[in-house]
């Protein structure tokens, strides 16, 4: 079974969520390292520069940015990490965490989607 949770890195750990692991390209403004008790950053799996600027967090582009970035996520090294992240929802689970306010119209949550196999 796939356990995985999407967080804001604002929200205190869960005790039961598995590895923290960061999937922003950027580090989240005003927190610090020791805040967060992160397993790993994963920046690889993050969208792109290019397409984080052109999506904008503007929710009417989200289905042709969910297109874009499950297409980034099939290229190394994103594919490999990927890999890596889904034998971690395997086994204890993971907790994905994003800095962004609309979780559901998120990278994060579209890598969450690909984990469980729904993407």
């Amino acid at each position: 079974m796939v356990r995985v949770q999407v967080r804001r890195v604002y929200e205190d750990p869960e005790p039961d969520g598995g590895a923290r692991v960061l999937v922003d390209r950027l580090w989240p403004r005003g927190v610090a390292k020791e805040r967060l008790h992160l397993d790993r950053w994963a920046k690889e799996v993050a969208p792109s520069t290019e397409l984080r600027t052109w999506y904008g967090h503007r929710p009417e582009r989200f289905d042709e940015f969910r297109r874009r970035y499950l297409a980034e996520l099939k290229a190394p090294p994103a594919a490999e990490v990927l890999e890596e992240l889904r034998r971690l929802a395997e086994g204890d689970g993971v907790t994905l965490l994003t800095a962004t306010r609309d979780v559901p119209h998120s990278g994060a949550q579209v890598l969450a989607d690909a984990l469980r196999g729904a993407s």
